[in-house]
């Protein structure tokens, strides 16, 4: 039972009532009041009950996985979609074949997805939801590719003498360089811009 009609004397109660019945909190509920009710004379004669209607929000987990799993559907890719909560993150593994049409070149295709699923999810809650989206372990294997790359960019911008600006990343890369880096004591990192263009900038420190 996902949505019910209750009634009180009062809307509180009415609301009670429901949130009992549905055995639910209130954060997780949408209210509309069909009737505030009324007292009456001496709180008996003429007293009307308040009337609401309580329906439960969509669960966040249910909401990613069958949004996402209708976007696989209309790019024709085969997939199982494999949901996990931690706290207020909530992963999303793809598994199948022909996947690489999911990720593509670089994870944009599967960044833009966890930021679509992101925006599904959040729309209709008030707790606000981490979403990421894996497949193939590919998020694994591009942490390693961007630690690789941050740190021979590194050496370059100390070789050199001269800052290095790397292509633009989602927030998630770029935590990963300043994460690396941040033991080094012979460069620093900024980030600059605007996503999606926002980058990362390596300075050498001078001695």
């Amino acid at each position: 039972m996902n949505e019910i009609t209750a009634s009180g004397n009062t809307v509180e109660e009415a609301v009670d009532s429901a949130l009992k019945q549905l055995n639910t909190r209130k954060a997780q509920v949408e209210v509309t009041v069909i009737d505030e009710g009324k007292k009456g004379f001496l709180g008996v004669f003429g007293s009307k009950p308040a009337v609401v209607k309580v329906k439960k929000k969509p669960d966040p987990i249910s909401t990613g996985k069958n949004y996402l799993q209708d976007i696989a559907n209309n790019m024709n890719v085969d997939v199982d979609i494999e949901a996990k909560a931690d706290g207020k993150t909530i992963s999303y593994h793809f598994q199948g074949e022909h996947l690489a049409i999911l990720i593509g070149k670089r994870g944009q295709t599967l960044n833009a997805l966890q930021y679509l699923a992101g925006l599904a999810i959040n729309k209709n809650h008030d707790e606000y939801y981490t979403v990421m989206t894996d497949a193939e372990n590919y998020r694994s294997r591009r942490k390693e590719s961007v630690e690789g790359l941050a740190l021979k960019m590194a050496d370059r911008a100390v070789r050199t003498h001269k800052k290095v600006v790397l292509d633009p990343m989602p927030a998630f890369e770029r935590k990963i360089v300043h994460h690396i880096l941040q033991t080094r004591h012979d460069v620093t990192t900024q980030s600059q811009g605007k996503d999606p263009r926002r980058s990362i900038v390596i300075h050498p420190v001078s001695k």
